[in-house]
């Protein structure tokens, strides 16, 4: 199943997605999905990031591949940081390229979306509090991240958390196979497989740092190929069984993102 969360220009909601087709639900889809009499036309609606999260915790050098590029050795332990909830961003909305950087980089990456509150779980126990799987993309002003020593800036630009475009429900995680594209050339290419700490992993290990919330999504980590990006840029996240997230970077004075 397809969550979305879409708007038709007066009120927005969540739905299931079909090929050309959005049906709305009832409520939240972190309860039990019923269907409505709702249906629209997914030309006639505008789909936003797929939930709310109170936070987006994210993995530093969760594939070995990545960590070779950066020169970085594999953690011993997920390496854990913080997207805000303003950074985040829906399909087709524009990345805005901030001045203070001289370098914006793409990091594709496969997102987990909670369920359920999830604090002190077992590693058993984590796959109940997963709804699903979706796109994200890490946008990094590198050059900040350097200077800082830390990542809260380089990371917590507004935009810097494009998200969706949907959530998949019905995928086993380790299957993912994930691609990233600029101005469709192939940059990223990567499976869920090759992660350092698989996703149930995570799940456990985050929700022993800090309760993960309904709604809450885990950036698994990227894979090698990170690389700069320009105002004119079309980025795409891919990953097989959910879709595509594409964003568009701009300069500030270009940029228009409006629910």
């Amino acid at each position: 199943m397809k969550i979305v969360r879409f708007t038709t220009g007066f009120a927005t909601e969540y739905g299931v997605l079909y090929e050309d087709a959005v049906i709305g639900i009832e409520g939240s889809p972190f309860e039990a999905v019923k269907e409505t009499h709702r249906h629209y036309r997914i030309s006639d609606v505008r789909l936003l990031p797929p939930c709310v999260p109170s936070k987006v915790v994210a993995l530093g050098v969760n594939y070995r591949s990545h960590a070779k590029e950066m020169n970085d050795r594999p953690p011993d332990e997920p390496l854990l940081f913080i997207k805000p909830p303003s950074s985040v961003i829906g399909p087709e909305d524009k990345i805005i390229y901030p001045p203070s950087s001289k370098r914006v980089d793409y990091e594709g990456e496969i997102g987990v979306v909670i369920k359920s509150l999830a604090r002190q779980v077992s590693r058993e126990e984590a796959g109940q509090h997963i709804l699903g799987y979706t796109c994200v993309n890490d946008v990094t002003a590198r050059d900040l991240q350097a200077k800082d020593k830390q990542w809260t800036r380089a990371k917590g630009f507004d935009t810097f958390c494009p998200i969706g475009p949907c959530i998949e429900t019905d995928l086993f995680p380790f299957s993912l196979k994930l691609e990233t594209y600029l101005n469709g050339e192939l940059k990223q290419q990567a499976h869920a497989g090759q992660l350092i700490f698989p996703v149930e992993e995570l799940v456990s290990f985050i929700s022993h740092v800090m309760t993960l919330l309904p709604g809450d999504v885990i950036a698994t980590g990227t894979p090698e190929g990170i690389g700069p990006m320009q105002p004119g840029d079309t980025i795409e996240v891919k990953i097989e069984g959910i879709g595509t997230l594409r964003n568009y970077v701009v300069k500030p004075e270009d940029s228009s993102n409006k629910e």
